[in-house]
């Protein structure tokens, strides 16, 4: 294949970057209450269909798409003057995602069980001692939001380092990640704050812009092998 089919073939990937913020957008406008305070309400709410579709089709199908642009914003760095950032940052976003990914699956399919078992009156559940299943999930939740914290803000830098790419949309990218993982240990604080809060949304509105501009960059651009022959022996 050459050069410049490849470099269309990346651009079309870095098009999960912004469907990623766009489907996370819609999935975090309406916010599930916090079980530690409205576990009623939070019942209520996993069982429903919206609940298992959002998650499904929009947090998971989004990060699914993420993971994906991830890898091809990764292949087009390593053609920039920060190219071993970028790989390295490509590393540690993608195997962050993966392990939120394990996660985000559990939610999506064993909280409408949880939920239903409360409503229908079966309360024994909530009373069952911690067993080594879920203290290895909130450990893979925090190393997941870690990690991806991590990888996402040297993406970012790997970005506005890159020559090739919008430096902004890379503060962006910074942003907007930073955004969402900062909101969320907000919300694991014993205050009956939504589980969602609104950092949520608006990292995300930042990085579908972030994404989208990087894309529309690299498909837009000079051809892949005009980038390749300049940026390739600057590779740090």
């Amino acid at each position: 294949m050459s050069t410049p089919n490849t470099t269309k073939w990346i651009g079309a990937g870095l098009l999960g970057l912004p469907l990623y913020g766009v489907l996370s957008f819609f999935s975090s406008l309406n916010p599930q209450p916090d079980p530690n305070t409205h576990y009623d309400a939070w019942a209520r709410y996993v069982t429903t269909d919206f609940y298992v579709l959002t998650h499904l089709f929009a947090s998971d199908l989004g990060l699914i798409l993420a993971i994906f642009g991830t890898f091809a914003l990764g292949a087009y760095l390593a053609r920039s003057r920060a190219g071993r950032m970028g790989l390295v940052a490509m590393a540690i976003t993608v195997f962050g995602s993966l392990l939120f990914l394990m996660v985000g699956g559990v939610s999506t399919f064993s909280s409408p069980e949880q939920g239903q078992m409360h409503l229908q009156g079966i309360e024994g559940y909530r009373e069952m001692p911690t067993i080594l299943a879920q203290t290895a999930m909130m450990a893979t939740f925090g190393v997941s939001f870690l990690l991806m914290l991590v990888g996402n803000g040297l993406l970012g830098a790997a970005v506005w380092r890159s020559g090739t790419l919008p430096r902004w949309a890379g503060a962006l990218w910074v942003a907007g990640s930073a955004l969402p993982v900062l909101g969320m240990l907000y919300a694991l604080l014993p205050i009956g704050a939504d589980a969602t809060p609104a950092t949520v949304p608006v990292g995300m509105v930042l990085l579908a812009i972030g994404g989208a501009w990087m894309a529309l960059s690299v498909l837009r651009g000079p051809s892949g092998e005009a980038v390749g022959v300049a940026a390739q022996p600057r590779v740090q």
